[in-house]
C-alpha cells in the first residue's frame, strides 16, 4: 500500500474503539493525525501518544459531532496546526436498540444529530477544505439490510449515510475527492456490546460466514486502502466490511 506520508487525517470519535485502530493504521502509514473526540481528554492524548512513538504528528481536538459550530471549530483548529487537511474519517456514531414504540423524541433527536447531522457537516467543511484529490470516508452499518427488530432508528441514521455519500461522491468529483462508505458487520468494540446479552453477541458472530465478530484492525485495514492512491478510482461505493454476514 502506498505512503501517507505528508497527509493529514481527521478522525471522528477517535479516542477509543475503530476510531483508535483507524487513527494508529493511518498513522503507522505515515499520515498525520487529528484525534476528534467528543469528552474523553484522557483516552485521546493516550491515542496520541501511541501515534507519536511512532514517528509522525499528531493532536487531540475536542469537539462535539452532533453540533454545527464546533465541527466548524476541528476543521479550523486542523488548518491552523497542519495547513491543510486531505482525509475525513466519519466515524463517530452512537447506538441503541429499541421498540420503535419506545423511542422517544429525545433518543430519535439524540441519534440523529451524531450520525447524520455530523457526518452531513463534516462533509460540509471536508468540501470547503480537503486538498484536491482528497478522501472522505463515511460510515454505515451491515444492519442497514438485516431488518433486525429494535435497530429501526440507528438503521435509519445509516441508510441516510450512505445516501449521503452516494450524492457527494458525484458532487465532489470535479475536485478530484473520493467519496466512500464503510459498512461494518458485528464488530468486537464497547459500543457494540452495549446494551447486548452474551447470548445476542453469540448469535450475531455465528451469522458471519467465518463465525466470529469482526475486528477493529479488520476495519481499519479497508479505511487505510480507501485513503490510500490505490484506490483513487473508487468512489461512491458502499464497502461491506463484515466477514460474509448474511
Amino acid at each position: 500500500m502506498s505512503s501517507l506520508s505528508g497527509k493529514v487525517a481527521i478522525i471522528t470519535g477517535a479516542s477509543r474503539g475503530i476510531g483508535r485502530a483507524i487513527a494508529l493504521k493511518l498513522a503507522g502509514n505515515g499520515a498525520s493525525i487529528v484525534v476528534n473526540y467528543a469528552g474523553n481528554a484522557v483516552k485521546a492524548e493516550e491515542v496520541v501518544a501511541e501515534i507519536e512513538k511512532l514517528g509522525v504528528e499528531a493532536i487531540a481536538i475536542q469537539a462535539d459531532i452532533s453540533k454545527v459550530p464546533d465541527i466548524q471549530r476541528l476543521f479550523e483548529q486542523t488548518l491552523e496546526h497542519f495547513g491543510k487537511v486531505d482525509i475525513l474519517v466519519n466515524n463517530a456514531g452512537i447506538a441503541f436498540y429499541k421498540p420503535i414504540t419506545q423511542v422517544s423524541e429525545e433518543d430519535f433527536d439524540a441519534i440523529f444529530a451524531i450520525n447524520v447531522k455530523g457526518t452531513f457537516f463534516a462533509c460540509q467543511q471536508a468540501a470547503q477544505h480537503l486538498s484536491e484529490g482528497g478522501r472522505i470516508i463515511n460510515f454505515s452499518s451491515s444492519t442497514t439490510v438485516m431488518m433486525l427488530p429494535t435497530y429501526s432508528a440507528y438503521v435509519g441514521t445509516k441508510g441516510a449515510v450512505e445516501q449521503i455519500t452516494r450524492v457527494l461522491a458525484k458532487e465532489l468529483g470535479a475536485k478530484a475527492i473520493a467519496v466512500n462508505v464503510i459498512s461494518p458487520g458485528p464488530t468486537d468494540t464497547e459500543l457494540f456490546r452495549e446494551g447486548k446479552t452474551q447470548e445476542q453477541i453469540d448469535r450475531l458472530a455465528q451469522m458471519a460466514a467465518f463465525g466470529k465478530l469482526g475486528d477493529v484492525q479488520e476495519i481499519a485495514d479497508v479505511v487505510a486502502f480507501l485513503a490510500s492512491d490505490e484506490a483513487r478510482w473508487i468512489t461512491g461505493q458502499n464497502i461491506r466490511v463484515n466477514g460474509g454476514i448474511a
